[in-house]
């Protein structure tokens, strides 16, 4: 029987790191930097994942470039943007994604705009992976945990990543922040937190369309780094809170042509406080854990808003409609590694002797885009990004088209491409008046 009192008090503190906090008419330390950027020669794909036979668009397709560890990932609306250094365009580029057969395509053979990549959905033998299905899906996944030394990359690594975040007013962007990290990923078996250094970054807020709230995105890309469920497990299955969870089995699906288990999980009946539910994917033959999609139950408002809202006005009220999360891990020589995460919030803000609410909605994500193994390269003090972050703006970066240089990013979806725009136009028109 667990301790309730103790998990409850402890848990606080643990959604806390693995959430986005919102701070409402509050001024908080920001974080600025100074860089040197990559200069490389390189060649871009651009294009479009999408079903071979519905035509649709893949979110979160996977591609890497073979005998390398380049990758990049599909956007929001399956489009992709992959820059390969031009001594490897002879090279091949595998494209996956779950529940689908993998593709090899060779570079040579792809177009520098509008490519058309089709996937065929995998067809699993049932009969076989039923055979082994085992009985006790709770069961399965103690052993998928337990068995981190063996599945997971189990040494220092340096990962070169991309990360987003963006605040919208229902469906208008009221502001955005890009930036590339270099994080300093510690052992799956390792005690040790990850660290983060940031490289480069811009950011633009339109504060007039917060109606006066100013909120911020607390923590920047440690929010998509602590959904890493096999480096942070007890963020959600830590010894005692696995037994408020049911777990079942799915219909099982493929991930890189292997068969692969679904897990279904959710908070017991009699648990009251938020917990939550989703999907676990986990390799029918290691047990490593591939994918993971779930939500934070946010049925108690006041319970879940406690969780989130760091400090307010006394006449705001703010209270979670959704919380969903997401972590894709990818595989090289055997072995399992953090690949993408996404945490997706949305917020109704009402204040008192308003008559209408608000509706807000805060997307936080990162991909690897490159990784070594760390060769004893420490990080210095000053240098480390700390967990309570806010990205400080850097509105200069969005007057440079070619601000990434050779660095891989997410390709804008169509509502952030535009907003990105409206930014350029805002500096251009600043900078025209400026030198009249």
């Amino acid at each position: 029987m667990f301790q309730k009192n103790n998990y409850l008090e402890t848990n606080t503190i643990k959604h806390y790191l693995l959430t986005i906090c919102i701070l409402l008419l509050m001024v908080a330390p920001s974080y600025s930097l100074e860089f040197q950027d990559k200069e490389q020669d390189y060649t871009e794909y651009s294009g479009v994942v999408v079903d071979e036979e519905s035509n649709k668009k893949l979110v979160f397709a996977s591609l890497a470039v073979g005998n390398s560890n380049i990758s990049t990932i599909t956007n929001a609306e399956g489009e992709f943007l992959l820059k390969v250094p031009s001594e490897m365009k002879e090279g091949t580029v595998i494209v996956s994604f779950l529940g689908y057969q993998q593709k090899i395509i060779p570079l040579n053979t792809l177009k520098k705009r509008n490519n058309r990549i089709t996937l065929l959905p995998s067809t699993i033998r049932l009969s076989e992976i039923n055979v082994t299905l085992p009985k006790d899906a709770k069961s399965m996944v103690k052993k998928a945990l337990a068995k981190r030394r063996e599945n997971n990359l189990n040494q220092q690594a340096l990962m070169t990543a991309f990360y987003r975040e963006t605040i919208k007013k229902r469906r208008k962007n009221v502001s955005l922040a890009e930036a590339i990290v270099t994080l300093y990923k510690e052992p799956y078996t390792s005690g040790k937190r990850d660290k983060i250094k940031l490289y480069k970054a811009r950011k633009n807020t339109d504060y007039t369309k917060l109606d006066t709230l100013a909120l911020k995105l607390q923590g920047g890309p440690f929010n998509p780094l602590y959904v890493d469920l096999m480096k942070y497990p007890d963020y959600i299955f830590s010894n005692d809170a696995i037994d408020m969870y049911r777990f079942s089995f799915g219909p099982s699906t493929t991930i890189n042509d292997q068969p692969v288990y679904v897990v279904n999980f959710k908070q017991r009946d009699e648990i009251g406080e938020p917990l939550y539910y989703g999907k676990l994917f986990i390799d029918s033959k290691s047990l490593a854990l591939t994918s993971a999609i779930y939500n934070l139950n946010v049925e108690n408002k006041d319970l879940a808003s406690a969780l989130f809202v760091k400090k307010k006005p006394s006449d705001v009220r703010v209270y979670p409609m959704n919380a969903a999360y997401r972590v894709d891990y990818r595989q090289k020589d055997g072995k399992w590694y953090y690949g993408y995460g996404n945490v997706q919030l949305s917020f109704k803000v009402n204040r008192r002797r308003k008559l209408f609410n608000s509706v807000y909605s805060l997307s936080s994500e990162m991909a690897v885009t490159d990784w070594k193994l760390n060769l004893n390269e420490g990080l210095k003090n000053k240098e480390r990004l700390r967990p309570s972050v806010i990205i400080s703006d850097e509105t200069s970066g969005f007057s440079d088209p070619e601000f990434w240089g050779a660095y891989n990013v997410i390709e804008p979806e169509k509502s952030i491409e535009s907003a990105i725009k409206k930014i350029q136009r805002q500096l251009k028109r600043l900078g025209s008046s400026s030198g009249q």
